[in-house]
């Protein structure tokens, strides 16, 4: 038996669903997932991971707006597409998309236009930015985080013997940042290495 299934967000603690509760229930939805003060931008929304991995072919998911749903127009358009894939419609009330009908299939199109577009856009703007950084003779990627006194701190722990996870554990950051800051910074000055240590 198909089920109609809703979902709300709101972003803040002082924010509330129930507006959003209210239309999905008038909406006909005979259950509701809620995901209170968690933004949009979260990759992981508790509520909407139990909500999507509940759905069955036949039911159909509705949202107040589609900005409750997903977090930028592709991740919109990805689960939009992979509810499609499982036999699941959906519905955007405010916008009054239903897929499953010509004119939802069509605005999903469009959607999906925009979000090829956007991440065009994207990589261009990354790829125009490297370029002038070259020009420039700025280095590229990410600078490390870890601070001069950190670095040497890190090369005493290890002469003392300490493996490059606790290292990284003490000093709160990645295991790659310490193998690239301390093994970069050691190759001109020996550090002693412990035989009972074990280390990597």
């Amino acid at each position: 038996m198909s089920r109609t299934i809703g979902y709300a967000r709101v972003s803040t603690g002082d924010q509330t669903t129930n507006q959003q509760v209210d239309a999905l229930r008038a909406a006909g939805c005979t259950e509701v997932y809620t995901d209170d003060g968690i933004s949009g931008s979260t990759t992981s929304r508790p509520a909407l991971d139990r909500c999507l991995a509940a759905l069955q072919p036949g039911d159909t998911l509705v949202v107040k707006r589609l900005d409750r749903l997903g977090r930028s127009m592709p991740h919109l358009v990805a689960t939009v597409h992979g509810l499609a894939a499982r036999g699941v419609t959906f519905r955007s009330l405010d916008e009054s998309i239903a897929t499953g009908t010509a004119t939802g299939d069509l605005v999903l199109n469009i959607f999906a236009s925009l979000a090829s577009f956007e991440r065009a856009l994207i990589c261009e703007r990354t790829r125009d930015a490297l370029a002038a950084k070259r020009r420039r003779g700025e280095p590229l990627g990410r600078p490390f985080r870890l601070k001069p006194s950190q670095v040497a701190a890190a090369q005493e722990m290890r002469a003392a013997g300490h493996n490059i996870a606790h290292i990284a554990h003490v000093l709160e950051c990645s295991t790659d940042t310490i193998r690239r800051r301390v093994l970069r910074s050691s190759q001109s000055r020996p550090i002693a290495r412990s035989r009972s240590a074990g280390l990597p």
